[in-house]
């Protein structure tokens, strides 16, 4: 493939699923910065694996497997830094939040719970939420239906219990 033509098709694929890019960073960082630094790192890693890329699989999921890949690296990353340093930006943010109607404090906790999850579990709870059924889910994870369907179960009844105890 000459690099022209790759050009083309990679700036094609961004421009018709830039979503995903975006709702995966969502996902994995709360700070802007971050998630522009993770989106940056997703397009690279997308570049570089676009020549083997197989038109068996649909290209969301090819998308998803490189998207949530480099999304968990970006957060152990940020995670081993984080740990190390403590942000005022966040404890900014749930001022913010106090002003907000009630849905979107809702909102903002149900975000907020999801970013505790661990990283396979936040990348089965955006992908439910993007409507994917159990099948590809466990196509773009690697991971059978069955376990699929047993994590999200957990994930549910975890995520319950936290919205029970801030009540």
């Amino acid at each position: 493939m000459q690099q022209e033509e790759q050009q083309k098709i990679f700036q094609n694929i961004l421009e018709q699923h830039k979503g995903i890019l975006f709702k995966v960073a969502r996902t994995y960082c709360r700070d802007e910065e971050d998630r522009q630094d993770l989106i940056q790192e997703i397009m690279i890693q997308i570049w570089q694996s676009l020549h083997k890329y197989n038109d068996k699989f649909q290209i969301t999921t090819w998308l998803y497997r490189i998207s949530l890949n480099v999304a968990i690296s970006h957060y152990r990353k940020r995670k081993v830094r984080k740990d190390k340093f403590i942000t005022l930006k966040e404890n900014f943010t749930q001022i913010s939040a106090a002003d907000s109607s009630e849905k979107e404090q809702l909102l903002l906790q149900l975000e907020r719970f999801i970013s505790e999850l661990k990283e396979m579990d936040k990348a089965l709870v955006l992908l439910y939420l993007e409507n994917k059924n159990y099948n590809e889910i466990s196509e773009i994870l690697g991971i059978t239906v069955s376990n699929v369907s047993t994590k999200v179960g957990r994930i549910k009844e975890k995520l319950k219990r936290r919205f029970t105890q801030n009540k």
